[in-house]
């Protein structure tokens, strides 16, 4: 059974969250400050974490450094802060994705449960994914090849790095910083107009609607996220 840590202060919300994760048969803890969540994921090993940035005794940013100093466990931050900058921290500290208040239940269960999936461990005699398929395209990570309608999509180096990254964290927001390190390099994280101009050209060559993205989803100020 899944295990899941709130960390969260409001308790009407967390009565919620509680009510809603039980009845789909999740185990639930609960903290309402950094220091007693810190103490409950140690003790507890939760699968994954709904995490408040808001709370009484440290900053939630302080809580995913603390936890990423020794485990990898999918972290959802739950804020009613809207800053980019503020969304953008919490990511580059580790968080996985971000939900802003006020928020619907089954869109923070989904994302809760793409989390959980792309923590599972892969099963013995298991390879890692290397052939993406959309209803537009199909990816193949291994010959590094995109086809489209039957035919090879031509990609610059560039191109198919980016797309590359974003693959890999498919369902995952994955921040403009984090883009920009891994593709242009470890001295490039505030050069998001690259990152505008290569995206329309991913978008132009593999979505069937540029100008709507089903695939390349944009998350405004934060980064970017696959769908498959």
């Amino acid at each position: 059974m899944t295990r899941v840590l709130v960390i969260e202060d409001e308790p009407q919300i967390v009565r919620a969250l509680v009510i809603n994760l039980k009845a789909r048969k999740y185990e639930v803890d609960a903290a309402h400050d950094g220091a007693t969540a810190l103490q409950l994921a140690a003790a507890r090993h939760p699968d994954v974490v709904v995490l408040d940035l808001g709370l009484p005794d440290m900053d939630g940013v302080e809580v995913i450094r603390g936890l990423r100093g020794w485990t990898r466990v999918p972290i959802l931050v739950l804020s009613a802060r809207h800053s980019s900058d503020e969304k953008v921290e919490a990511l580059d500290a580790g968080a996985d994705d971000y939900v802003t208040k006020p928020f619907g239940m089954d869109e923070l269960l989904a994302r809760l449960r793409a989390a959980v999936r792309r923590a599972e461990p892969v099963g013995p005699g298991e390879d890692d994914v290397t052939t993406v398929e959309t209803a537009e395209f199909t990816v193949d990570l291994a010959a590094k090849k995109v086809n489209r309608g039957g035919k090879d999509v031509r990609l610059t180096p560039t191109e198919w790095h980016l797309l590359e990254v974003l693959v890999r964290n498919s369902g995952r927001l994955v921040s403009q910083k984090q883009l920009l390190q891994e593709v242009w390099g470890p001295s490039y994280g505030t050069e998001t107009n690259y990152l505008r101009v290569y995206m329309a050209q991913l978008r132009r060559k593999l979505e069937a609607d540029p100008s709507h993205p089903k695939h390349f989803v944009t998350e405004p100020g934060m980064g970017y996220r696959f769908e498959g």
